[in-house]
């Protein structure tokens, strides 16, 4: 399964599977943005540093997604602020915000040449979600001092999309999109140049005691502190944390280049966009001019067996002016989503750290997971406890039981996009 990421992208290095006893201040398991950004934040405060990767760098989300880096987390700033106060939801708005700029200066400071492109635009695919959005704006902007976004209502749409399929929309200047397998591959080379170890095809088989003892099928690592950077990828690694998260798969295509005439009436600003069904689309022109389409989940292992059809099925729907355009790339991956869209962050023991649950707002909020994550370490614990108390439940039934209801609760959301 082929994707237009991996095909666009410079060699990836290839690093050793680990074999015999290594001994590091951190262990970090997963080497997607949150092992990547905690390992480099981490070295870069003088620890010794291993990380261990299951497959490749960058193998699950951080080499497959969408490439939106959106302020902000997967639940809207004034229900965040209803939740939890004013002062919790003034932190992690700067948070988010802080996330953005992490990821854009992360990018200028080590020259990681990824499509850095501006702005994230979301539609409204109905006219009842426009007041919503509309007042959403005005909110931050009068109780966040946010002046970078913009709604355009319907009569001004084709200056942002050529397509009808929506009535209105929120452009937030102060977002980003980017190529996130180049961007993550530059996170690894900056790790290992600040000294990291990055060891793959090294799958963790269990850890115990203090100092820690990470064991793979070949070696084991000791270390003081132990980083759970595995996403929806954690399976049973560790039962205590792997309620809280659903995995979910996601997919994407990329079709053949766009003439800039094309791409440009397409996607007047060159700018991220979703809509806001629950299930969301979201797309972006590439490097290249090429359409980067996301489209379409299911909720159980295998993918569909032509992704290309499956998606282009939801693109259609947005530019049914494509419907002869061909189709070069389709592919899938893996994400994970938490009951109520917030990350899940904590630590176990005292020296286990877990930072999942990103919800499909990975690039920034991975990527800052890594920041907050070397501060606690580091005895800064303010701002990662501020994200680690968070309420964020278990899915009923537990890992079994989980996928069944997210089945029924999707159909349901499914149905109301329609009607």
């Amino acid at each position: 399964m082929a994707s237009y990421y991996a095909a666009s992208s410079p060699a990836a290095p290839k690093f050793n599977e680990l074999s015999g006893s290594e001994v590091a201040d951190v262990c970090i398991v997963g080497a997607g943005y949150t092992g990547l950004s905690s390992a480099l934040h981490l070295a870069k405060r003088g620890y010794k540093v291993i990380v261990l990767e299951a497959e490749t760098v960058a193998f699950g989300a951080s080499g497959r997604n969408g490439g939106h880096v959106g302020t902000g987390l997967n639940m809207d700033q004034d229900d965040i602020e209803s939740k939890f106060g004013h002062e919790i939801a003034q932190s992690l708005w700067n948070m988010g915000l802080e996330a953005v700029s992490t990821v854009k200066n992360l990018i200028l400071d080590y020259g990681i040449d990824c499509d850095l492109k501006h702005g994230g635009i979301h539609f409204a695919h109905k006219p009842g979600y426009c007041k919503g959005i509309e007042k959403e704006i005005e909110f931050l902007n009068k109780r966040y001092n946010f002046n970078d976004m913009e709604y355009i209502p319907r009569n001004r749409i084709n200056e942002i999309i050529g397509s009808d399929s929506y009535y209105g929309a929120q452009w937030n200047k102060a977002s980003l999109h980017l190529h996130p397998l180049k961007y993550a591959l530059g996170l690894a080379k900056a790790a290992v140049d600040a000294g990291v170890t990055i060891y793959e095809h090294s799958r963790v088989q269990g850890y115990s005691g203090t100092p820690v003892v990470v064991k793979t099928t070949n070696g084991q690592v000791t270390a003081n502190e132990l980083v759970l950077a595995c996403n929806g990828y954690i399976e049973d690694l560790e039962p205590k944390i792997n309620g809280y998260i659903m995995p979910i798969n996601n997919f994407i295509l990329a079709t053949e280049p766009l003439t800039p005439e094309l791409a440009a009436s397409l996607i007047p600003k060159d700018t991220a966009m979703e809509d806001s069904r629950f299930v969301i689309n979201y797309w972006k022109l590439s490097g290249d001019n090429r359409l980067i389409f996301g489209g379409g989940e299911n909720y159980r292992r295998g993918f569909p067996s032509n992704i290309k059809s499956f998606v282009q099925h939801y693109m259609l729907k947005v530019y049914p002016q494509l419907v002869n355009t061909q189709i070069d790339y389709g592919w899938g991956g893996t994400l994970a989503i938490t009951l109520n869209r917030l990350p899940h962050f904590g630590r176990i023991n005292g020296n286990i750290w877990h930072l999942h649950g990103y919800s499909g707002h990975g690039v920034p909020t991975a990527t800052f997971a890594g920041k907050l994550v070397a501060e606690a370490i580091s005895g800064k614990h303010e701002r990662f406890d501020i994200m680690a108390n968070l309420p964020t439940g278990k899915f009923p039934g537990g890992t079994l039981l989980r996928w069944p209801g997210m089945v029924a609760g999707m159909l349901y959301y499914a149905m109301r996009d329609r009607f």
